[in-house]
């Protein structure tokens, strides 16, 4: 897969899928996930709708740019954001490498790298904060935003319950195997109805054999936490979005969804039954319809 430098020397590992010469997708994934986790097949039912699809590892994860050795104190960084002290003004946390800003600064990048000028732009989880961050620092770049089983940033919306919570911040085992098995794990935060685990266990292998690289994801929730709550700016964004989120959602709840929809104006707020902290194949269909309509409807809007 092709690499792009972009943002003062971040090396994004991408893809892309389709003609260039149609709209273009950017979909930015979340917390320590791949490209990869925008599955093949839904991309290509974008594809068929009539779209080009980006995807890209972030820094941090995949093969994209590791920031080595930098250690986080996340527990400070979490206390702080639930007594809600404010992150500094100018800049991050000292031990903080970056933020959602710089996340969605290497979003533009890739984005100036392919020469695409604007984009429909769909982020998943922490993903979806990068997307949100994307459209209000940059909104003559964003045609739409589509934000997936995300939040606003404020942390009383969208809390986990314990045990999703515990799970995220486990620790993987190191050991291939191990690190398979744990893909049964996995069915707390997932659609309960859809939950395969073959296909969990086949994935987990996958994922782990293109990159295990758990060292990230202190890095990239520090960005979340030092990032603060995106209260005042939400506000701001100008593009058409459509806010997406699982009923049965136990990582990010569905409060912080609803709550997102509520700041950014104009926005439609998309519930899905069955839906957990993840994308089912078998709901595929009704996400490439939400998205790619809401793609259209923009496109009326200009």
């Amino acid at each position: 897969m092709p690499r792009a430098t972009v943002n003062g020397g971040i090396e994004l590992e991408y893809e892309t899928i389709g003609s260039p010469e149609d709209p273009t997708f950017l979909l930015i994934m979340g917390l320590t996930a791949q490209l990869i986790h925008w599955p093949d097949g839904f991309c290509e039912q974008l594809v068929g709708r009539g779209y080009h699809v980006v995807r890209f590892d972030n820094r941090d994860s995949g093969l994209s740019t590791k920031f080595e050795g930098i250690q986080v104190d996340l527990g400070s960084l979490l206390t702080a954001a639930l007594s809600g002290q404010p992150p500094p003004a100018d800049a991050p946390p000292p031990d903080v490498p970056y933020t959602l800003s710089d996340m969605a600064a290497d979003a533009l990048g890739l984005l100036d790298h392919l020469g695409i000028d604007r984009a429909h732009v769909v982020g998943a989880s922490m993903g979806g904060m990068i997307a949100q961050q994307l459209a209000i620092e940059h909104p003559e770049r964003v045609s739409s935003l589509v934000s997936i089983m995300s939040m606003s940033g404020e942390f009383d919306y969208g809390k986990p319950d314990p045990e999703a919570a515990q799970l995220l911040f486990t620790p993987p085992p190191t050991d291939r195997d191990a690190y398979i098995a744990r893909a049964a794990d996995g069915a707390v935060i997932s659609s309960t109805r859809y939950f395969d685990l073959a296909q969990a266990e086949e994935f987990a292998a996958r994922s782990y054999d293109r990159s295990f690289y758990p060292e990230g994801a202190a890095r990239q929730l520090g960005a979340v936490y030092a990032s603060g709550p995106r209260t005042t700016t939400l506000p701001e964004i100008k593009a058409p979005t459509l806010v997406i989120h699982g009923r049965d959602d136990r990582l990010i709840t569905p409060s912080g969804g609803q709550r997102t929809a509520e700041l950014i104006p104009g926005a439609s707020y998309f519930l899905v039954a069955d839906m957990g902290h993840d994308l089912p194949e078998p709901l595929w269909p009704v996400f490439v319809d939400a998205i790619a309509g809401h793609a259209a409807y923009a496109s009326t809007q200009v």
